[in-house]
């Protein structure tokens, strides 16, 4: 497997390549905003304005290479989204995705039939809300994506979106998120922006079933899983307070979040005797900074979580849940070289309030990301990403080749390797390397 891996990687990396998400989402919304109708060519009546469509259709398929070797995603998806203007104060926007997968019927030997029924396809509705402006102030109602940071491949103190993890976090981060069914309210004062948050009902990560490729936990294909949430009312509901302002070049923001956490929790029901999904009420306090130093960008996120419950396992291999609070912060430089590289390099760890025996990581765990794009001229781009553990050898390497052959096209080939301990953030999918192609056509 090691020399297949090598070769992979040399044959893919001859000239350095992966670019981060957020990298990627920027080129989408470039894209989108050439191909998106003029603000000029919708009819105004009496404020109102004509309906904007946009979306696109993409196909992506992968094949995963260690034995068993099986074609892990053969994906046709399309998203469509339809915006405009009520008044002058009033916009609403309203955007819907489906999928259907032929990998999980191609290899039904391969996946167990709950995951099959999971990953088979899949139909959403990625935004619904109505924006209402009232000078200074503007209001958000409905079903809504709400961005609070975002550093290279990972999430900090982007804490209130839901995410989609049956990928683990390979695809775009912009199509990981799930959005929230919120109101939200926001005021603008010159430097500063304030924030207030309700979210009724929340949603929550969706990580696939026991013997899907990426599902988190170690159990074995098939084992009966029940997710437990709370009931949905007001009560149960999410609510946060977020503040951001300019000064003296700084962009500085700092937020507190009260959720039932978006990250499910596994636990051993005795009652039951069976394994759950648990979601515990969870408080979350935190900032980000950025700023432009001239030659590169300095940019950084904290947040700290209090009353998450971390697994243990007692000397007879009991699954046990403990709560405790922990820090999770990352550090990094943007670095732009000739308008033709871009670096990245990023230092991020947790530190836990309190370490428990049994618990399956150290009480500190750290951890690193490089990440390198280069133009290669002919609409081509080259990227390449690599995130490692310091605590132990358990890494992640992504490298990828972008084309954009027309306005409206884009191609990628890419693969994804792990290697690490059956316990590490990324040993753990040690035999779910993968090579991929995708193509999509925005319109």
């Amino acid at each position: 497997m090691g020399l297949i891996k090598t070769t992979f990687m040399v044959a893919l990396c001859g000239c350095a390549v992966t670019a981060n998400a957020a990298d990627s989402d920027m080129d989408d919304a470039a894209i989108d905003a050439l191909l998106r109708p003029a603000a000029g060519a919708a009819v105004e009546q009496g404020g109102a304005s004509a309906v904007k469509l946009s979306g696109y259709a993409e196909f992506g398929g992968a094949y995963t290479w260690p034995e068993p070797d099986h074609w892990s995603k053969l994906r046709a998806r399309a998203e469509v989204g339809a915006s405009g203007r009520l008044s002058e104060v009033v916009k609403w926007k309203f955007s819907a995705r489906a999928d259907a997968d032929g990998a999980y019927d191609l290899e039904r030997d391969h996946y167990p039939a709950d995951v099959r029924r999971n990953q088979r396809s899949d139909a959403s509705i990625r935004e619904a809300y109505v924006d209402v402006g009232a000078g200074d102030l503007e209001f958000r109602l409905g079903r809504q994506q709400i961005v609070w940071g975002e550093m290279v491949g990972f999430f900090f103190a982007d804490v209130v979106s839901a995410r989609d993890l049956r990928e683990f976090l390979l695809p775009e981060l912009e199509s990981i998120r799930i959005a929230q069914w919120a109101a939200r309210a926001e005021y603008y004062a010159g430097e500063t922006h304030l924030e207030a948050l309700w979210i009724p009902v929340a949603s929550y990560d969706r990580i696939g079933k026991p013997g899907s490729d990426f599902f988190p936990y170690p159990l074995p294909p098939g084992t009966p899983l029940r997710e437990r949430t709370a009931e949905r009312n007001g009560a149960n509901g999410n609510w946060g307070l977020r503040a951001s302002r300019l000064i003296g070049g700084w962009d500085l923001s700092a937020f507190y979040y009260d959720s039932l956490d978006v990250s499910p929790t596994l636990s051993f029901n005795p009652a039951t005797s069976g394994f759950e999904l648990r979601h515990d009420r969870i408080r979350q306090a935190g900032g980000t900074f950025s700023k432009d130093m001239g030659s590169f960008v300095l940019k950084g996120e904290a947040v700290h979580t209090s009353g998450r419950g971390i697994n243990t396992l007692d000397p007879d291999g009991r699954l046990g849940v403990v709560k405790t609070g922990m820090i999770d912060y990352a550090i990094g430089v943007d670095i732009p070289v000739d308008d033709v590289w871009r670096f990245n390099v990023q230092y991020f760890a947790r530190v836990l309030d309190e370490h428990r025996p049994g618990m399956q990581t150290d009480k500190e765990e750290r951890g690193a990301t490089f990440q390198v794009v280069r133009d290669l001229g002919h609409q081509l781009e080259g990227e390449f990403l690599a995130a490692s553990s310091l605590n132990r050898h358990d890494l992640m390497l992504r490298p990828k080749l972008t084309w954009k052959f027309a306005p409206a096209w884009r191609g990628i080939l890419g693969a994804d390797i792990f290697e690490g301990r059956p316990n590490g953030m990324f040993g753990r999918f040690d035999d779910r390397d993968r090579v991929y192609v995708e193509v999509r056509r925005w319109f």
